[in-house]
């Protein structure tokens, strides 16, 4: 008995270490989440959110009191839910999507749906495509429907804003009234001319029209916008930003009948104020010099804007209504979750019952429903459940000035169980790249890194969103020279402050992120030791050929004004036409159905780097998969792959 105690003694000693360093699941940092948006019904009965089901979205619909299931509202033919809207306390309406990928924008179907918290009384409101005759009066022909207002005093009805083509030059826009039970419709007027948007008054009444063009008088690119006023049945042209110098927009007339406004020089971040209705003069309330308002929050008898959210690096609050009841409801509910952004996702109609949602960069997500009668936050759900926050990695937003003097914004993520210093690095680029930009939320591969070991380094590089219409241009047709420029300044300015490990460096990123794995090693030889390509871009000249981009007239003239017409540009900026400047490990992952950066972009630079003597040291071309892996074992693989390939080449935890 005592030689068996001490055998187990010595067991239990040497599985204890084993255990307190054993690695997090890579699948809990890859899997989906367990909701993705989610909103409260008008009188606080129900909870509907989306769930993400791979290349399929679903919305479920619980009980607010117990989070019982309700119902799981499903569409056919691999159809998304994509948003919704609760349109009274019993009635949701939706619209539908296809997914091309998680690099990729969804496209509407053009649909929108109806159906009650239970499921019963399901409608197309909306549908392309034949129907019986009893639905004839909801088919439409080329038209396109969105949302305005659910009008939240009224259960049957909704305004909708549909546009449809007009001419060659562009689409004419009307907006109608739909009854949410059996989609008919009734105009409430149009729009003063082609490429127009419209807003409302106080009354639900078509008040606003914001008309925009991005041609010239000679054909070339050039955004231009006009607001126009009704009155009455005429429009009145309000700013023309062609002689005004400033775009003028309309966001919200809320019920008291204050209009909130935008103005905009076509290159500092846009201000947010409001409108003389009668004079037209814009009366400033918020401006930032550096970054555009990411999120504005409103007060929940929605007569208010609160406060706006900018992001130049870590989300910053600023109240522009400190008087409003809401606004120190809301600063005591962030007070109480510091270090952490606080969002009322959506509330009832009499601002009782809110639904407060929380994250941070540590945190993937928690929801709470704050009951201001009881004066109580309860929790209801984690958006990650498997992933505890008090271990995971912290995000350290920083800037910098790139070689030309531009500011330039990033982020580095530094494993938390490190000393921050001399670690081995992963450069993650983001894609687009004139748009998409990186945040300071919670990143699942950037923590997927941290818990092997790796910082990971993301650069909002010329091109990205969030700084301004001038930062935003700045990206065209620098592809190959500017936004590598920037990435590779931001790797030096972490290797110079001793965060990072000289000689332990990778790069990695999916869509235009895979493009500047291959281009960034090329700019500058020796200072990567891998590359992995996820869904990359590598031959320019393919992109004017092959995929969903060319097939549109307007994608093609955005890929001549992002890339140009000289076709040596072309060559100077493909990767694929420059192997033999790579001089690195390279790994390349594809999805075989990818429509955006086809597979055949991966098949070139996978020969071309065969033919300069340096083959992949793997290459998935993944069956079913698009612009990004939806399916679990595909993920999970994917990333298994990655890891042991950063692993061998530069070592996580030693």
């Amino acid at each position: 008995m005592r030689i068996r105690s001490k055998a187990l003694l010595c067991l239990a000693a040497c599985i204890a270490p084993a255990l307190a360093t054993a690695q997090q699941p890579i699948a809990d940092f890859v899997g989906r989440p367990a909701y993705g948006t989610a909103k409260i019904s008008p009188d606080g009965k129900y909870l509907a959110m989306t769930v993400d089901k791979g290349e399929q979205d679903v919305l479920v619909v619980l009980r607010t009191a117990d989070m019982g299931p309700i119902k799981i509202n499903q569409l056919p033919d691999k159809k998304s839910i994509g948003d919704f809207h609760w349109v009274s306390g019993e009635r949701l309406m939706f619209t539908a999507i296809k997914k091309m990928g998680g690099y990729a924008q969804p496209f509407s179907t053009g649909e929108w749906f109806a159906v009650n918290a239970d499921g019963s009384q399901p409608r197309p409101l909306v549908f392309y495509g034949t129907r019986d005759a009893t639905q004839a009066s909801k088919a439409v022909g080329n038209e396109r429907y969105s949302l305005v207002d659910t009008l939240r005093n009224d259960d049957q009805y909704v305004i909708m804003e549909a546009t449809s083509a007009r001419s060659n030059e562009g689409v004419g826009t009307e907006l109608v009234k739909m009854d949410v039970l059996n989609g008919r419709r009734t105009s409430l007027g149009r729009a003063p001319k082609e490429n127009c948007s419209v807003t409302l008054d106080a009354t639900k009444q078509p008040r606003f029209a914001v008309c925009s063009s991005t041609r010239d008088e000679f054909g070339e690119y050039e955004e231009r916008t006009e607001l126009y006023r009704r009155d009455d049945q005429s429009w009145t042209l309000v700013n023309a930003s062609k002689t005004a110098g400033k775009h003028l927009s309309v966001l919200r007339t809320t019920e008291n009948g204050t209009v909130y406004a935008m103005q905009s020089d076509n290159k500092s971040p846009a201000s947010i104020g409001t409108l003389d209705t009668s004079s037209g003069e814009y009366t400033q309330l918020f401006s930032d010099p550096v970054a555009e308002v990411s999120q504005r929050i409103w007060s929940t008898d929605q007569t208010t804007l609160l406060g706006v959210v900018t992001e130049a690096g870590a989300p910053k609050v600023t109240l522009l209504d400190e008087e409003h009841p809401d606004a120190a409801l809301y600063m005591s509910l962030a007070s109480a979750f510091e270090g952490q952004k606080v969002d009322f996702a959506s509330y009832t109609n009499d601002g009782r019952k809110i639904l407060v949602s929380v994250t941070s960069d540590h945190n993937p997500g928690q929801l709470y429903l704050f009951d201001r009668d009881a004066g109580t936050a309860r929790p209801l759900l984690a958006r990650r459940p498997q992933i505890d926050p008090k271990k995971m990695a912290r995000t350290m937003p920083f800037s910098f000035t790139a070689r030309d003097g531009r500011l330039i914004h990033a982020y580095l993520t530094l494993p938390q169980e490190s000393e921050g210093k001399r670690m081995p690095l992963i450069v993650n680029p983001h894609g687009g790249p004139i748009g998409p930009r990186d945040d300071w939320s919670f990143n699942p591969e950037a923590q997927l890194f941290a818990s092997r070991g790796y910082a990971t380094l993301q650069v909002n590089f010329r091109g990205s969103s969030g700084y301004g219409k001038e930062f935003q241009d700045a990206g065209h047709r620098q592809w190959d020279e500017g936004i590598q420029n920037d990435i590779l300044d931001a790797t030096h300015w972490a290797i110079d402050r001793g965060y990072v490990d000289k000689e332990r460096i990778c790069i990695y990123g999916g869509s235009f992120g895979g493009y500047s794995s291959l281009m960034a090693p090329i700019r500058e030889p020796g200072l990567f030791k891998c590359a992995f390509g996820y869904v990359g871009v590598y031959d320019v000249p393919m992109l004017f050929t092959k995929g969903d981009i060319p097939a549109r007239e307007s994608g093609l003239r955005y890929l001549r004004r992002t890339h140009g017409s000289d076709k040596a540009d072309w060559t100077r900026a493909s990767p694929a036409q420059r192997a033999t400047e790579v001089k690195i490990p390279v790994y390349l992952a594809a999805g075989a159905r990818d429509a955006r950066a086809v597979p055949e972009q991966t098949e070139l630079m996978g020969k071309a780097l065969a033919a300069a003597g340096n083959p992949p040291e793997g290459m998935i071309i993944q069956p079913g998969e698009m612009h990004g892996f939806y399916g679990d074992e595909a993920r999970l693989n994917l990333y298994s792959e990655m890891l042991g390939f950063f692993n061998r080449h530069i070592g996580g935890k030693r």
